[in-house]
């Protein structure tokens, strides 16, 4: 799959595949640090969205960089964002962390 190729969202699902082939990608959650420590996925980055435009070097540029927050609003934003300035394999997580805590991990905490 090319940078070209990258679709602007993805599902849970999708995620999920791809973590468990081992798949060279980086999650970043821009929740708040409070929802963070709610429930979380192990290996995200994660820094707020309101921090993303200073913090923004310490993203990866080099793979794709699923986005995710609650819902799937602000990780939107974020990935916009983030496409127009610089970051084109930014993607969305489509219905964020309560999605996959629905679909993927039921006995995640959920709020």
């Amino acid at each position: 799959m090319t940078i070209t190729d990258l679709p602007a969202e993805i599902a849970v699902g999708d995620l999920d595949d791809w973590r468990k082939a081992g798949r060279d990608i980086a999650v970043l959650d821009v929740r708040e640090d409070w929802e963070v420590a709610l429930c979380a996925l192990a290996d995200s980055l994660k820094i707020p969205m309101q921090q993303i435009p200073a913090r923004k070097a310490e993203l990866p540029q080099d793979k794709p960089l699923v986005v995710m927050c609650h819902h799937g609003g602000r990780s939107r934003q974020v990935m916009q964002w983030l496409r127009a300035n610089g970051f084109p394999q930014a993607i969305n997580l489509a219905g964020g962390i309560h999605a996959w805590a629905e679909q993927i991990d039921p006995g995640m905490a959920r709020y």
